[in-house]
């Protein structure tokens, strides 16, 4: 997992939401047992990571949080 990715797993994890790891390296996120998003360990294509932030975001995440 890189550094990006640790730090939205935190954000998450700070809002509420459930993370973990699959077996093949992607973060699972569930809010109320449900699944809202699934971020790529090693994506491929530079969209992945925004469209699972816009996933996960419709579900009631704050990216970027509020300082």
């Amino acid at each position: 997992m890189d550094k990006e990715l640790k730090k939205i797993a935190k954000a998450l994890e700070a809002q509420g939401f459930e993370t973990r790891i699959s077996k093949r390296g992607h973060m699972i996120v569930s809010h109320d047992g449900r699944i809202v998003a699934t971020f790529s360990g090693t994506a491929s294509d530079w969209r992945s990571m925004r469209n699972s932030i816009a996933d996960a975001r419709r579900a009631g995440f704050k990216w970027p949080p509020e300082r």
